[in-house]
């Protein structure tokens, strides 16, 4: 089952980025093996409605879980009735956060943990 990563940069020491709906690329991984790929964000750029065209991206690639700091309310409820696991409150390098989910230091949550429009500011804490 591939994992993806909610990423601020191409490649696995990268940091984990906060948005779900906004960041700029995912990391799609195996973490048996720690194969790869970047695939960009698409939905990033969107007026409104970032999260959920971000979701259904993520849906349509097959992914099991996502790892993200932040994730709204309308992405989780997307992601969640397509069966992918929500893991929030993800920081640090991105290998080192494979690694806790490996290890099982990690819960899906049932439930968004920021309101909508939280990424509307690169970073924001709305």
């Amino acid at each position: 089952m591939n994992i993806a990563i909610s990423a601020s940069g191409p490649s696995l020491d990268a940091q984990v980025n906060p948005r779900f709906g906004r960041c700029e690329q995912f990391i799609i991984l195996d973490p048996e093996t720690m194969q790869f790929k970047v695939l960009a964000n698409t939905g990033q750029s969107a007026g409104g409605g970032a999260g959920i065209a971000t979701a259904q991206y993520i849906v349509k690639e097959g992914i099991g879980a996502v790892l993200t700091g932040n994730c709204g309310p309308n992405a989780h409820q997307v992601l969640s009735a397509a069966g992918v696991k929500v893991i929030t409150g993800v920081s640090g390098n991105i290998r080192e956060a494979v690694e806790l989910y490996k290890s099982g230091n990690y819960s899906s949550s049932d439930q968004a943990n920021v309101g909508d429009h939280f990424g509307m500011s690169k970073g924001s804490n709305r």
